[in-house]
């Protein structure tokens, strides 16, 4: 479902401005006056070009690449070989570079920052960005936020540069006018014009903590990074995937609120690698239909709390095991991915107030804003000894960790941080995020734990692991 590259263009094509639909480009209604249906053949014949002029120069076209080294045939480490073949091996390089391509959106002019997909530019270690008067520039990489699919680029050329506003995307309503600019199928920088389909759309399969915008403007490949842009010319969110059987656009598309984009471009000002969210300290489930009947609810809307970590924000608060909790800050928090949505856009060192449903009676509790901490060291290593577990890097699991990696939060453990691409470790399944509980029987407490047994060669490894809340266990060759 998420827009995934192939294929590189240089330079831009000439802009494609054209819209197959006009509508008004009218002063903005006033927060709370209605919106309006066109109501005469001269309203409908207006033009969406003025707000296209002013905010396409921000939008930006994005190039990734690196370069992979491949393996080479072993007869070429024989001199007599190289002779006749030369180097690279019966016609193969050993190198090749691989390429990506999306959009972007400038959303800081002094500052040279640009946002973009995660995706875009995942493992790429070159980026250049191309603005729309054909310049290409560098752009460093500030900061990747995988859990959002965002990432912060900085170009140091910010000659000329135009920013669009970041609008509050908690205004939009289903049914408003959008604009999707990008660069679709690297033809060159395009505008496509619908409404908004529906809100707060979460299980989309991109990232966490998400309540995506649905759209009917046109998307595809290459249009992820782009702009989702309102009538008054502010950024509603960035575009980042589709739902679609042929990879071409049918009308299905979901773009990231403004509001988690603010956050993770305010982490990149302040110099962080990652983004700081507040920690709820607390295990949600969704809520059936089932159990919403028998708490004399009319839908199943709603966060059952399954567990609380002790200590926490949430136990601190006075929040129990089995409250649903309805909103957030009065907004209504449907599932457990609305309520991480809601929850991690609110800034951390404040407090939010949570609506509960605790034997049929609706409470208030406030929760303070923290960060999750780091309980102790994630003394992180890499494990090189011959195992199937070569090639991970393991650290101490703590709140902090837990939280970076999504995954469930624990007091002890060790958890898979990274995966050097190609090892054992990869080769055999692991993922980052895997809990390693046990080796050959014996509990795993710490990463230092984990490389002393490793360093003993064995016929065989048992390796327990948990992960997405199972535990599995598997027996490796040594």
């Amino acid at each position: 479902m998420t827009e995934r590259f192939a294929g590189y263009r240089r330079g831009l094509a000439a802009a494609a401005f054209a819209c197959a639909l006009g509508a008004v480009v009218a002063p903005w209604p006033a927060l709370g006056q209605a919106r309006q249906v066109p109501d005469s053949r001269e309203q409908i014949s207006l033009s969406f070009a003025p707000l296209v002029k002013r905010t396409a120069v921000a939008v930006v076209n994005v190039y990734g690449a690196r370069v992979e080294k491949r393996p080479q045939n072993a007869l070429m480490d024989d001199p007599f070989f190289r002779r006749f073949f030369g180097d690279g091996g019966f016609g193969v390089p050993r190198e090749r570079v691989q390429r990506s391509l999306g959009s972007g959106v400038v959303v800081d002019a002094g500052n040279g920052l640009v946002v973009t997909n995660n995706h875009v530019i995942e493992n790429m270690s070159e980026v250049k960005v191309a603005f729309a008067d054909k310049r290409e520039v560098e752009a460093t990489i500030l900061l990747r936020d995988p859990r959002t699919d965002l990432a912060v680029l900085k170009v140091a050329d910010t000659k000329s540069l135009t920013a669009i506003e970041l609008a509050d995307s908690d205004e939009l309503q289903v049914g408003d006018i959008v604009l999707a600019m990008g660069n679709p199928f690297g033809v060159g920088q395009t505008v496509t014009q619908g409404i908004v389909s529906a809100l707060a759309r979460t299980q989309i399969g991109v990232g966490d903590a998400q309540s995506f915008i649905q759209t009917d403007a046109a998307i595809n490949p290459g249009n992820s990074g782009g702009a989702l842009i309102d009538m008054k010319g502010r950024v509603v969110g960035i575009n980042t995937a589709i739902y679609s059987r042929s990879g071409g656009s049918v009308g299905i598309g979901f773009a990231i609120p403004a509001a988690m984009v603010r956050l993770v471009v305010d982490s990149a000002k302040a110099g962080a690698k990652t983004v700081r969210r507040p920690w709820l300290g607390a295990r949600l489930q969704s809520l059936t239909a089932d159990v919403a009947d028998g708490l004399g609810l009319d839908r199943p809307a709603g966060s059952v709390v399954a567990s609380i970590v002790e200590k926490g924000p949430a136990e601190q608060a006075g929040l129990r095991r089995s409250d649903v909790i309805l909103t957030v800050d009065g907004l209504a928090v449907d599932d457990p991915e609305a309520f991480g949505y809601r929850f991690a856009t609110r800034p951390i060192g404040g407090s939010t107030v949570l609506m509960v449903l605790r034997g049929g009676k609706k409470v208030e509790i406030p929760v303070k804003l923290v960060a999750a901490p780091e309980t102790r060291p994630r003394d992180a290593v890499k494990l090189t000894s011959r195992s199937p577990l070569s090639g991970l890097t393991v650290a101490n699991l703590s709140p902090a960790l837990a939280e970076e990696l999504s995954i469930d939060t624990g007091n002890d453990g060790v958890v898979v941080s990274e995966i050097e691409e190609g090892s054992n470790a990869a080769n055999v399944g692991f993922q980052k995020g895997d809990v390693i509980m046990a080796l050959n029987g014996e509990r795993m407490t710490n990463s230092r734990e984990v490389e002393t047994i490793l360093k003993d060669r064995k016929r065989a490894w048992e390796v327990t692991i948990t992960r997405n809340g199972q535990t599995i266990t598997s027996v490796f060759p040594g």
